[in-house]
């Protein structure tokens, strides 16, 4: 289920159906379909229903969710972006229409998502510990195009994104406070749930370098476990592992407690890891409530289309049921930059001077290329001196499907925010992950995006940056606090140049894959 800041939905997606008993699905249509478009569609009426009730209404009228969403999630952002209370009834609003409107299958009807709040579990899981064989980093590295930077060298780099504003500024100050704190890295008393353990930019790589205790949740899919088994031998920390204690035989002839797995059980513990998050949400969460140390539920799961919906309200749902029986615990996400986000008044202006120092053939190119496109192409990123900005990075080839999965993960961290809970969320940059590259247009738009100030980061960057953001936040109470939301979602954002950028990003995206096909061909 690997997650990335820039996946996006598959082909045809409006109508998911998976009626095996016990699953999160879509609600049922008069009809008896299952719509993903009319579940975006009403959710988001509903999330903007008290608040702001015309775009609501505009919302509940749209006829063609699938390429008309895009206004709406910006309206979502828009409405809530002056007034905290706003913004947090409607994170409120969005999660409960969400909540109510999901269910779960059984054998005779669907049942409300809300039965598994207290539901059993079908399975008790036991737990295999992999320790790894290498000694724990004692310093913070993030590899960059075949370099590994550490310290000074880290801090010029660090430096130059910010120059050429691919992150924002409160990146270095997060991260600087990381190097001088390098014990840190290794989160002790705390156990990071990753939910998605396969994601291509998730933390569990840089984490179990640093020697952390990692709980993977992922399919039961054997090259996945085969695969992140591997990862944790070569690395310093521990791998807590999901399996089915029936299948436990030759590993451990009791299938009790936390057991510790040596390397010549790995690819018979790989053979009975993992559980299904769709169908299994009281089994992972009661799984993850009793591990030692602090819980860190970090929801990096992904699925193509309407199933990106489901696994991440299953994982909504498996964070509250811990949170339920431990307090304590802590969420932690990551935020696409392709969405549409408050900027502060310092991005707008960097912006505004992107486009009035533009060169002289984009000035001349501009203007025509405005007027044959009816002002869809090379639109400046935002009105003068309005603060704070709003930058919508929407892209419709990534599809309503994802563009809601990503907005639960902020409406989640909104409302735990306001409860009090220690919440890591933080905007990750575009990166080529496979997701993307089996995409032809994002591909070629990635590949062209350097020519309008945009830096597409390669994996291992994201994911060792993203995951020493993490570590920050955990050792902050999630870092500093700020007076209004969007102000949370831009401290520390590493958005890779679409918030500071001349033009409006989807703007710019026709020709950066024009520019871009020809690279992606050779």
């Amino acid at each position: 289920m690997p997650d990335t800041p820039d996946a996006q939905d598959s082909p045809d997606t409006d109508d998911a159906t998976d009626d095996r008993a016990g699953r999160v699905e879509f609600p049922r249509k008069d009809d008896g379909s299952r719509s993903t478009s009319a579940l975006g569609r009403a959710v988001v009426a509903e999330a903007l229903r008290s608040v702001d009730p015309t775009g609501s209404t505009a919302a509940e009228r749209e006829t063609n969710w699938r390429s008309g969403y895009l206004r709406h999630l910006r309206r979502l952002t828009e409405a809530g972006m002056h007034d905290a209370e706003v913004a947090r009834t409607i994170a409120a609003d969005g999660l409960q229409a969400v909540h109510e409107r999901m269910v779960l299958t059984g054998t005779d009807g669907d049942r409300p998502l809300a039965t598994l709040r207290d539901a059993p579990a079908d399975r008790n899981l036991a737990t295999v510990a992999v320790d790894g064989q290498a000694d724990p980093q004692q310093q913070l590295a993030v590899p960059y195009r075949g370099r590994t930077l550490v310290g000074d060298g880290l801090r010029r780099q660090l430096a130059t994104w910010v120059e050429d504003g691919i992150i924002e500024p409160t990146v270095v100050e997060a991260i600087d406070l990381v190097l001088a704190n390098p014990d840190w890295l290794r989160l002790e008393g705390r156990t990071v749930a990753v939910l998605g353990a396969g994601a291509e930019i998730g933390p569990l790589r840089s984490l179990l370098s640093w020697g952390a205790t990692v709980a993977a949740v992922d399919l039961p899919r054997r090259a996945i476990w085969d695969r992140v088994i591997a990862d944790a031998r070569e690395r310093a920390g521990r791998l807590l592992i999901p399996v089915d204690p029936a299948g436990l035989s030759e590993v451990d002839a009791n299938g009790s407690g936390t057991i510790d797995a040596d390397s010549s059980s790995d690819r018979e513990v790989a053979r009975h890891a993992g559980l299904d998050l769709i169908g299994e949400v009281a089994a992972a969460a009661d799984w993850v409530a009793v591990l030692d140390g602090v819980p860190v539920i970090g929801t990096y799961a992904y699925a193509d289309g309407g199933t990106h919906v489901r696994v991440t309200v299953a994982a909504d749902v498996v964070a509250q049921r811990v949170l339920g029986m431990r307090p304590d615990a802590a969420l932690a996400f990551l935020a696409t930059p392709t969405d549409a986000f408050g900027v502060p008044q310092e991005v707008v202006a960097t912006s505004a001077a992107a486009y009035a120092d533009r060169s002289t053939t984009a000035r001349l190119l501009g203007r025509p290329l405005r007027t044959l496109s009816g002002g869809r192409l090379l639109k400046r990123n935002y009105a003068p001196d309005v603060s704070p900005g709003l930058c919508d990075a929407l892209v419709a080839q990534q599809g309503p499907n994802y563009a809601l999965a990503k907005r639960i993960h902020r409406w989640r961290a909104t409302a735990a925010r306001a409860d009090g809970t220690t919440v890591s969320l933080n905007v990750a940059p575009s990166t080529r992950t496979r997701s993307v590259v089996k995409n032809r247009v994002l591909a070629a738009a990635y590949a062209g995006a350097h020519r309008f100030g945009i830096e597409v980061f390669d994996p291992p960057t994201t994911n060792a940056l993203m995951a020493a953001l993490l570590v920050h936040d955990l050792h902050t109470d999630g870092g500093p606090a700020q007076e209004l939301p969007w102000q949370q979602e831009a401290y520390a954002a590493a958005h890779g140049g679409l918030w500071r950028t001349a033009y409006a990003p989807r703007s710019a995206l026709g020709l950066a894959t024009v520019i871009g096909v020809g690279a992606t061909r050779g």
